[in-house]
């Protein structure tokens, strides 16, 4: 049995578990009726909002579809809609199980804080495995199709292969930029306008059914940190393992006999890894400590390490031994090569999980240092925690600096491409410890609103604060890889424009203006982006604060709990809102690497057209790789520093601090879960724009 069979196999096994998890998790009782009726509202929120953006984002991808069809032909189309596709469903599976399982989890809560961990993991692991099952799918089963019935080859030289994943890749990351940055407004909105006239203004507790916006806060989290990052994971999998193989196509062009396995490795890797992902998932389990961190870091723990064995294996079979060598470039490479550039990025996944953890767990300097600012203001809050948001960015750049050089130092710009590989390799046990939080956190609004004991609310305020931290380990891990991949995609960007066009002598020195232009330019992007991100929670926080207040004071009843507030209208108000915001924002680096090629090519020539194109693929990447880790940890220290507060320190909840914390946690929600996340596939889908196009100007 081939590589490729085997892979496609493996990624079969996940879409089983998934099946048979789902079983377990729906089977868990839903509680009482009250609870019930919160949940269904929550469901169908978060239905209409999915069922309004597909709608919308459907439009854009046929138009995007047909020009793929007209410039680069049927194979890079199709690619494109099976990524697509495949990418909005991985979010929309996402969704379905979080809002089915988060009244299931508070129910469990009931019985104890073990049978809550338990079902709210389970449900984060359907979705996690679901994810890496359908991304590697994706790839091997087109790559199957392509070099098989299609009867296209492998190598370089043959466009087919390398033209499809790069349309799978585009398609993922298009709807992956959608997803993340419409979920992101929709729930940051929500949640900023809810706090600002809830706890603010009205004096009321977070998640107080009196809140009009409180249902459209707990949607806001199931379509952005679940349906958002399920699509963001997938299309980091697709474009990172697709990367790889684009790179090995072009880099090594014809190997004889090798070539099959060694682009079928980086599926087998891929696959391996999901079988121990799902054996992780089983040791999530509380020890005598009660360590919910502890318990989540086991089950990981566990992935990672049979990993490595697992790696080893696939790395022996696919190329025959790990002593087998191969040619790339004037540089010889061995399976023992491939197999500790991948053990690189294993180290790298592990340390950007700790690094993150520290800078955005409650019992760590960063965010005691924030909480101890709040004692003296808002103002000092907001400064400190500032600060923490530029330092957080020093330790994580160091770390993949040095992976870089490790990787390079043993297989070349291939030990990169391996390393990337080998972190989306745990894809599938990263994304469920993030699907684990907007499970937690809605079991936590749906306990208080449907008035359970307060042992209750008590277990799922511990199993939340928890889901908090996953959900900030998760970004940093997504940010940390989405950097390697990119990195890979410059390589093949590269790569291609010496092929397509030999007779081009591209200067890329910094002697060259047009490559300082396109530094700056490709710099520029991810702050601009992030600009209109927040500009959009912005506004449309402003219409559901604006929508309360009118709700308050036309409806006295509802602060006395003889009405209920009309929670219908906040949720449609919010998703009409953010689908409208999403689509300016997602469109710029779709159009910036062509307004900058043919801007450039159309003053100074072709030449500095594709050397200002290369500089602004570098300058997106660091430009976006230092924002997004700024954004990602800074919100989410700012929002474990009000968490922190609330636990009983620095006055408590209501004291001063407490204040001074919740307007820290407003400004950190959209930099943590709108536009930090959403530069994510921003920094890719530049990099995948641009070789389209170069396909596209060779063809024509």
């Amino acid at each position: 049995m081939n590589a490729l069979t085997i892979a496609i196999a493996l990624g079969g096994m996940a879409l089983i578990y998934g099946f048979v998890t789902s079983r377990f998790v729906l089977g868990a009782d839903a509680g009482n009726t009250r609870m019930q009726e919160i949940a269904a509202a929550i469901q169908e929120g978060a239905q209409a909002y999915l069922k309004r953006q597909y709608t919308t984002i459907a439009i854009v991808g046929v138009v995007v579809a047909v020009i793929l069809f007209l410039t680069l032909g049927a194979i890079s189309a199709t690619g494109f809609v099976i990524g697509a596709v495949l990418s909005g469903t991985a979010g929309f599976i996402g969704m379905t199980i979080s809002v089915r399982a988060n009244v299931r989890t508070a129910s469990a809560a009931q019985d104890g804080l073990q049978e809550g961990l338990t079902l709210a993991f389970r449900a984060g692991a359907i979705t996690g495995l679901l994810v890496a099952g359908l991304a590697l799918l994706a790839i091997a089963v087109f790559s199957w199709y392509l070099t098989g019935p299609a009867g296209h080859g492998w190598s370089g030289e043959d466009r087919s292969v390398v033209n499809g994943l790069t349309g799978l890749a585009f398609g993922a990351s298009l709807i992956s930029i959608f997803a993340r940055l419409g979920g992101g407004i929709f729930t940051k909105a929500a949640d900023v306008g809810a706090d600002l006239v809830g706890k603010v203004e009205a004096g009321i507790p977070e998640d107080d059914p009196r809140n009009p916006a409180v249902i459209a806060d707990n949607v806001g989290d199931n379509v952005g940190d679940c349906a958002g990052m399920a699509a963001d994971l997938f299309e980091t999998y697709v474009v990172t393992v697709g990367a790889t193989m684009i790179l090995t196509a072009l880099l090594l062009g014809d190997v004889g006999p090798q070539l099959p396995s060694l682009m079928a490795l980086p599926l087998l890797i891929g696959g391996a890894c999901i079988v121990t992902s799902i054996v992780g998932t089983f040791f999530v389990k509380l020890g005598r400590k009660a360590n919910i961190m502890g318990a989540m870091y086991k089950g990981f723990l566990v992935s990672a390490v049979l990993s490595i064995p697992a790696i080893w294996l696939a790395i022996s079979y696919a190329l025959g031994g790990m002593a087998s060598e191969f040619q790339v470039g004037a540089r010889e490479v061995h399976g023992f090569d491939l197999f500790h550039s991948a053990m690189v990025g294993l180290a790298i996944t592990g340390l950007i999980i700790w690094i993150t953890e520290y800078y955005t767990g409650t019992s760590f300097r960063p965010v005691k240092s924030i909480a101890k600012a709040s004692v003296t203001g808002h103002g000092t809050n907001v400064i400190q925690g500032l600060a923490i948001s530029l330092e957080a960015t020093a330790l994580p750049t160091l770390l993949i600096v040095a992976g870089i050089i490790v990787a390079h130092q043993i297989a070349g710009l291939l030990g990169i491409a391996y390393a990337a590989t080998a972190m989306l390799a745990l894809a599938g046990m990263v994304v469920a410890l993030d699907a684990y939080g907007p499970v937690t956190d809605n079991a936590g609004g749906i306990a208080e609103m449907a008035g359970l004991d307060d042992s209750v609310r008590a277990k799922t305020d511990a199993l939340d604060a928890v889901g908090n931290t996953t959900k900030a380990v998760t970004k940093g891990y997504a940010i940390g890889s989405a950097g390697l991949a990119a990195l890979v995609l410059f390589a093949a960007y590269t790569t291609d424009l010496r092929e397509f066009f030999p007779e081009l002598t591209v200067d890329f020195s910094l002697e060259n203006p047009y490559v300082i232009v396109g530094l700056l330019l490709g710099a520029l992007l991810p702050y601009l982006f992030g600009a209109m991100g927040m500009t959009a929670v912005g506004r449309a926080a402003g219409d559901v604060v604006r929508d309360v207040r009118a709700q308050f004071k036309a409806n006295p009843g509802i602060m006395t709990h003889q009405t209920r507030p009309d929670y219908a209208r906040t949720v449609d108000l919010v998703t009409k809102a953010a689908i409208k915001e999403m689509i300016v924002p997602s469109l710029l680096p779709v159009l910036a690497p062509i307004v900058v090629y043919f801007a450039i090519t159309l003053v100074a020539g072709r030449e500095n057209g594709f050397a200002a194109l290369g500089a602004l693929l570098l300058g997106v990447i660091v430009g976006g790789l230092f924002l997004a880790l700024s954004m990602t940890s800074g919100g989410g220290a700012w929002d474990n520093a009000k968490k922190y507060i609330e636990d009983g320190n620095f006055g408590g909840k209501g004291s001063e601090a407490h204040k001074a914390a919740v307007t820290g946690d407003t400004v950190g929600d959209p930099y943590k879960d709108t536009a930090g996340p959403a530069v994510n596939p921003m920094i890719k889908i530049t990099n995948i724009v641009a070789l389209l196009l170069l396909a596209a100007l060779a063809s024509g």
